[in-house]
């Protein structure tokens, strides 16, 4: 799709605005699909749960906010007009929706969002600019759109054990793990400055203990402090990236079974003892199985959605402004 609208300032005005819920929209056409029109106020609206996300994420970049934003209002204008194609499917192929089917779920979501408060929904829906009858309408149409596709989309996408080897030997890379050591950790904070000489004492009786023959785990489970104190200090295995510098450069030279010097830092003592370490590696097919069967299922899924949405559009007319 090439769009002819890219989003400017105004937009991003416009929805900083919305969103505060200080302006009226500035409405016009964004697509036209088949007899349906696509509306700027029906674009712009789609966007705001995402605005306020854009906002914080890139204050100090309003240029990459702006590639963002538009690149969000791309994508949102293109699910309309997915969903669009599919009640267009919906319509020419006759089918009928029970009224009753519709209420249900409008009572559904009575119950579930306002605990079965009418007149809190009438109004919150009022505040974002919808009557009951067009949150009615929405309702329907998500309906609709959800048979149409678990009918044109089978659920239960079968992934072959083939397929799954294949994946795994095509995308190496994808499945390098990082040098990883199994850490336990005492941890011993200093509540004030003044603190700071007892616990660096405190820090070197335990060390002696534990060379002398004492358990780190137990003294862990007596002494640490830290939040993995009732699992005697334990880590599991842990990457670099997972520590700070600091520890990181300790536990990463530290051999198997040894315990550190004292790590003195400003807000606490530390002593680790690594169990394991484990180099660089590529993670075993029996680890990632259950992991690239999901990738695949969703990856098949998203072409199955593809095929039937571009057979729709081929016998649709859609035009994007």
């Amino acid at each position: 799709m090439k769009s002819r609208a890219m989003v400017g300032g105004w937009l991003a005005a416009c929805l900083v605005a919305i969103s505060a819920g200080g302006a009226e929209l500035v409405n016009g056409i964004r697509a036209v699909v088949h007899d349906s029109v696509i509306t700027l106020e029906e674009v712009n609206r789609s966007v705001i749960p995402a605005l306020g996300l854009l906002q914080r994420q890139y204050r100090n970049d309003p240029e990459t906010f702006r590639q963002k934003l538009n690149q969000v209002v791309e994508e949102n204008v293109e699910q309309l007009v997915q969903r669009q194609l599919i009640l267009q499917d919906w319509q020419q192929s006759g089918y009928q929706l029970p009224e009753a089917i519709v209420e249900e779920a409008v009572n559904e979501r009575l119950r579930e969002q306002f605990g079965g408060d009418r007149v809190r929904m009438v109004k919150t829906l009022q505040a974002e600019g919808l009557t009951l009858e067009r949150f009615r309408r929405q309702v329907r149409e998500q309906i609709i759109v959800e048979i149409l596709r678990n009918r044109n989309i089978s659920r239960e996408v079968i992934i072959s054990p083939h397929k799954i080897e294949q994946y795994y030997r095509a995308n190496q890379d994808k499945f390098r793990a990082e040098p990883e050591v199994k850490l336990r950790m005492i941890v011993l904070n200093k509540r004030s400055p003044e603190d700071a000489a007892r616990v660096r004492q405190l820090a070197a009786e335990i060390r002696s203990r534990i060379l002398e023959g004492a358990d780190f785990a137990e003294m862990a489970t007596v002494y640490s402090e830290g939040a993995q104190r009732a699992q005697g200090g334990d880590w599991g295995w842990v990457e670099r990236s997972v520590l700070r510098k600091e520890l990181a450069d300790v536990a990463f030279a530290l051999p198997p079974r040894t315990c550190s010097e004292v790590v003195d830092l400003p807000e606490a003592c530390y002593l680790l003892w690594v169990d394991e370490a484990r180099p660089e590696r590529i993670r075993p097919l029996s680890e990632l199985r259950e992991e690239i069967e999901r990738t695949l299922v969703v990856e098949e899924r998203a072409r199955l959605q593809k095929r039937y949405v571009d057979k729709l559009r081929a016998k649709t007319f859609v035009r994007y402004f």
